[in-house]
């Protein structure tokens, strides 16, 4: 099967789902994309299983294009759009996100909404443990993660034009809700502990109404480090960011710790010497978040967000199993993703337990 990092990096062929008129493309960038000239070549990413990307090479440069997939669609999902908000704020607000160019919501061009963005050249990590580093970029690239989510949650949403990304206020209520409709909108299989959680989780919601931009998928490899240096240059893939509470986005971060081997994504690093490896643990990891964020006390109820984001991704990758069964999925992976569902529930159910569920 091969690695993690030589099943998702690099390109290959657009895949016959996602094919569309190149030279249609190409006459639009020619008057919408300042500075480009074809002839254009087009791959597809091998990772990202949602909104199919694509990289666009030309001899005025490389882009990147996000589009939705095509065919029958949950609500709400795939907004490419919002994404192209996002990015065009941050990147005026001097966040490491990558230029955007031009949001097309003209369907006739590729078939669906897309928008390009600059191509930002370095390195993507599929493994949290860093194999090919040593423990002194290890360190230094955990500590430029941990700064950068601050970053992003300490920036004032409505000073930088983002006042009307997302309603404030609700968000944990709100989010529990749309998840455990788009599970059962997927669902294939009955799970006990999940109609548990979905019962559990509304009635448990912390009091904390702190709101902030929330990537909603803030994890390393939606990240690029520069390509010699431990720096972070690019945060990608902001398809579920809105305004939201930066306690979720934190503590879905910190799945990275608390992962066990499940069969789909990197192993996580539960388990491995952190240490020796010159990773923080995960309460000095914390800690730095904190600080950073002016958080004084840390962190209460972390079994309740535990609970919460393991739910919450299991609810996202029962998604993806919906879509593989519809026919819309956008990776060769996605299959894998429907079965690791059950694991992460338990997970969940495990925390909920730990913060008082019965």
């Amino acid at each position: 099967m091969g690695s993690r990092q030589e099943q998702y990096s690099g390109t290959r062929d657009v895949s016959a789902a996602h094919q569309f008129d190149v030279a249609q493309l190409e006459d639009y960038m020619l008057s919408h994309v300042d500075n480009f000239d074809g002839p254009l070549t087009v791959k597809q990413f091998k990772g990202g299983q949602s909104n199919p990307t694509y990289l666009l090479e030309s001899p005025s440069g490389r882009y990147v294009m996000r589009r939705k997939p095509p065919g029958k669609l949950l609500k709400s999902a795939h907004a490419v759009d919002r994404e192209f908000k996002v990015i065009s704020a941050l990147h005026a607000a001097d966040f490491p996100v990558p230029r955007p160019h031009v949001l097309c919501k003209d369907e006739e061009i590729v078939g669906t909404m897309f928008f390009i963005m600059e191509f930002v050249a370095g390195r993507i990590f599929w493994e949290l443990d860093l194999p090919d580093s040593d423990p002194e970029e290890r360190s230094a690239i955990y500590d430029n993660l941990g700064e950068t989510i601050a970053q992003l949650h300490n920036f004032d949403h409505e000073k930088i034009g983002l006042g009307d990304y997302g309603k404030p206020g609700n968000y944990f209520a709100r989010q529990i809700s749309r998840w455990s409709k788009q599970y059962y909108a997927s669902e294939i299989t009955k799970l006990d502990n999940m109609d548990k959680l979905i019962n559990w989780l509304p009635e448990n919601i912390p009091v904390d109404e702190s709101a902030a931009v929330v990537h909603g998928d803030f994890r390393l490899d939606n990240l690029v480090v520069h390509s010699t240096e431990p720096r972070i240059i690019a945060v990608l893939d902001w398809e579920l960011s809105t305004i939201g509470h930066p306690l979720g986005d934190f503590t879905y971060h910190l799945m990275a710790w608390q992962t066990p081997e499940i069969g789909i994504g990197s192993s996580g690093l539960l388990g491995k010497d952190l240490s020796a490896l010159g990773i923080p643990s995960e309460d000095e990891y914390v800690a730095a978040y904190c600080e950073r964020t002016n958080r004084a006390g840390g962190i209460h109820d972390r079994d309740f967000y535990s609970a919460y984001n393991f739910f919450r991704i299991a609810a996202i990758l029962q998604g993806i199993a919906g879509r593989v069964r519809d026919g819309t999925a956008a990776s060769a992976h996605a299959e894998r993703a429907g079965k690791a569902v059950p694991a992460l529930v338990d997970m969940a159910w495990s925390y909920a337990q730990k913060a008082g569920a019965e």
